[in-house]
Formats: structure tokens, C-alpha cells, sequence
């Protein structure tokens, strides 16, 4: 008969296993990942640009990693670069958070975790829906290409109605940057901000209305580069191998904004948001944010800024280890390249990738292997008027 004392001895015996088995099993160390999420890019815009202008040594020429297939390779450059630890994110409460820098304040609302999967989204932006008889035939084909390959994503069409309402949702802890995608004077640069906005907040794949999916994002970088291993997926729009250049980009290696892939949160994304609020902000409180006084759309929102943003955070020892570095990271890393090339956690494709049949800069046909996606470079922001602009100076420029 188990009498009330039975039962208390019988319950001390208990706890005291418990406490026993409890303290012989440590807690276990934290994971790291490749890049922590505090950040904190150093140098401006113009010093960037310079960086561009400027030939830097040539990497060491390192031995490819055996591809899968013979069409799928890639190479790992990371310029000498080791990367940090990540940083364990601490509480913040909310009071506090607005007293910190903008950059604080996203990389906090977004956190980024690298070893995180891809987001299984697609989204791109237009007038109109596909549901809606105003939507364009002309897009209707590349718009069912991304959905016919990726049948299992989430494929979204945001108008600009509803991307306003978004932004607010999403950015409502961070109501600055609600402030600077109204603000903007100009269609095109809330288009270009919309996609920062929406891959640093949801992740996924941005991509325009007149570009078509070749192949599954899936297969857009080789299968042995572990998808833990990197968090941002890009291409090179302009690879110009001539001396006038700059008569025709504003860079040298020019990295296109048409469609990039990305887990939320990736430090690249919190840079150049924070950038064109800050900098759209200033100019609206001035009273410059207009036409006479900005620069162009290319500086300001385009891919002269995302070309600066990324070569920014290649070269910011925040998150690189630069003792073991055999200098900065420039478009001579990336000139000429055949195959994905990775530096950290970015993931690099060639100029065959997003921009198949453009019969210069080394770019290889729709049937290349290594053509992912192709942009019709319709211009569709632009008035009917000077739409295909860009395509005549492509053959201009041949």
C-alpha cells in the first residue's frame, strides 16, 4: 500500500534522477554561419565607383572543383577572404531599436540566416494582373514560363496598388522606408526599390515582367555547392571589354537587377535599402528630389547602385577576415567568366545566365547551358515611345 510517505520518498527519488540526467547534458555550442547580421558597410558610393575604374591585381588562378556534369561548373574565389562567425542576435526592445542606425534597425527586423533554404517565391510587378483583360499578351508567355518550371513556388504578380500596401506591412517597425518608396519621384525607382524591398523582407526570386524562365532556379547553381552555403544569387548584365566603356555603362562589370534570387534578410539587401532611403530622405527634407536635381536612375536606384552595394560588402571586413586577403575583390575577378563563380555567401553566374542572345560580351545563345533566363529588355517602364532604347544601343555598341 503506497502510504503518503512512501509517496513523498518515491517523488524525491524522482527529481533527484532528474536534476542528475539534467546537469550531465550541457547545453549544446551555438551554430555559426557564414555572415552575421549586423551590418555595417564602410566607404560611399564614389570610392566604389572608383574601385570599378581601378584594375586590381589578378587572382591566383585556383583548380575548379570537379563539376557534376560537363556543363555545370563553377569556381571558388573568394579573394583570400575567410568569413566571420555569426553573431548571436540579442533582444532589443522596441525603444531602443529606434535609436539605432537604419541599418541596425532592418538587419533586426529581417534577420538573415544563411544556412536557411530559399523561399519558394516568385515575384514580379506590373500594371496588371494575369487575371485582369488589360494585362498584355506580349507577357503572357514569359509570365507562365516561371510558373510552368517552378510549379511548386508561390508566383505572384504585385501591382502597384497593392505593392504600396505591402511595403507598409512589412516595413510598419521601419516606417522610414514606407516614407522613402512614397516619396520617390519616379515609376522605375520604386519599381527597382520594390525589389530590394520584397527579397530582403520574403526572400525568394524577383524577376521583370518581360523576362522567361529557360530553367529552374534549381538548377541554376551546380548541385555540389551546398545551398547552405550561400544566400544570394546574381548575373552579369555588361562584361564590356573596350576602351569607351563608359560611353555605354556605368560600370565595368555590371551586375543586372532584373532578376536576383535571395534568402531574406542578406546583408547586400539591408545595405542598399538603407542607402536609398537614407539618401531619398535627405533629398525629400532638401527639397532636391526631382529630375533638375537627382542623378540618374541608374546611380540612384538601378544597377549602378546594386553594382556598388555588392563589391561594397565583397570588401567589408565586417564580414570578411581580411588578414588572409590578397586585395580588393573588382570586376577583374569576374570578367570573362564562363561559370558560377562564388565569394562568401554570393553566388556570381556568367553573362550566358541572364542575358543568352545578346551576340557580344561573351554571352552564349538560349541553347547554352549555362542560359537560365532571358530579358527582353523591353524597357517597360519607360513610354511606349522609347521602349527597346537599350536594345538599339546593345547593337549599337556591337
Amino acid at each position: 500500500m503506497l502510504t503518503f510517505r512512501r509517496a513523498l520518498v518515491v517523488a524525491a527519488v524522482i527529481l533527484t534522477c532528474f536534476l542528475f540526467l539534467r546537469n550531465t547534458h550541457g547545453t549544446p555550442p551555438a551554430t555559426t554561419a557564414a555572415v552575421h547580421n549586423s551590418p555595417k558597410p564602410t566607404g560611399t558610393f564614389s570610392e566604389n565607383k572608383a574601385i570599378q575604374d581601378t584594375p586590381a591585381q589578378q587572382p591566383a588562378q585556383t583548380a575548379p572543383s570537379k563539376p557534376v556534369s560537363s556543363t555545370l561548373k563553377w569556381n571558388q574565389d573568394d579573394g583570400g577572404r575567410v568569413a566571420l562567425a555569426k553573431k548571436p542576435l540579442q533582444q532589443i526592445p522596441l525603444a531602443d531599436l529606434k535609436a539605432q542606425p537604419l541599418r541596425k534597425q532592418l538587419a533586426y527586423s529581417f534577420p538573415y540566416d544563411s544556412e536557411g533554404k530559399f523561399p519558394a517565391y516568385i515575384w514580379q510587378t506590373w500594371k496588371h494582373t494575369p487575371a485582369s483583360g488589360d494585362f498584355e499578351e506580349a507577357f503572357r508567355q514569359p509570365e507562365a514560363s516561371w510558373s510552368e518550371l517552378h510549379p511548386q513556388f508561390v508566383h505572384e504578380v504585385i501591382t502597384d496598388s497593392v505593392a504600396v500596401h505591402l511595403i507598409r506591412h512589412f516595413y510598419a517597425s521601419v516606417p522610414e522606408v514606407t516614407e522613402a518608396y512614397e516619396a520617390l519621384p519616379e515609376v522605375v525607382m520604386k519599381a527597382d526599390f520594390f525589389r530590394y524591398l520584397i527579397l530582403l523582407a520574403r526572400g525568394g526570386i524577383y524577376t521583370d515582367i518581360d523576362t522567361t524562365a529557360l530553367k529552374s532556379a534549381v538548377e541554376w547553381v551546380p548541385p555540389e555547392v551546398p545551398r547552405s552555403t550561400y544566400g544570394l544569387v546574381i548575373g552579369i548584365e555588361a562584361d564590356p571589354d573596350r576602351p569607351d566603356w563608359h560611353e555605354w555603362y556605368s560600370r565595368r562589370i555590371q551586375f543586372c537587377q532584373w532578376t536576383i534570387q535571395s534568402k531574406p534578410g542578406h546583408p547586400v539587401l539591408v545595405d542598399i535599402v538603407a542607402s536609398i532611403t537614407e539618401e531619398t530622405l535627405r533629398r525629400k527634407h532638401e527639397g532636391t528630389l526631382d529630375a533638375k536635381h537627382m542623378k540618374s536612375v541608374m546611380e540612384f536606384t538601378g544597377p549602378a547602385i546594386w553594382t556598388d552595394t555588392i563589391f561594397r560588402f565583397f570588401n567589408n571586413p565586417e564580414y570578411f577576415d581580411m588578414s588572409t586577403s590578397k586585395g580588393n575583390i573588382t570586376w577583374s575577378h569576374f570578367t570573362g567568366i564562363t561559370h558560377a563563380k562564388k565569394v562568401g555567401d554570393v553566388v556570381v553566374l556568367p553573362i550566358t545566365s541572364f542575358s543568352p542572345g545578346v551576340q557580344q560580351m561573351g554571352a552564349g545563345e538560349e541553347d547554352d547551358p549555362m542560359a537560365f533566363v532571358k530579358h527582353a529588355f523591353e524597357g517597360t517602364w519607360k513610354p511606349e515611345s522609347e521602349r527597346h532604347i537599350g536594345e538599339q544601343q546593345e547593337q549599337a555598341v556591337a
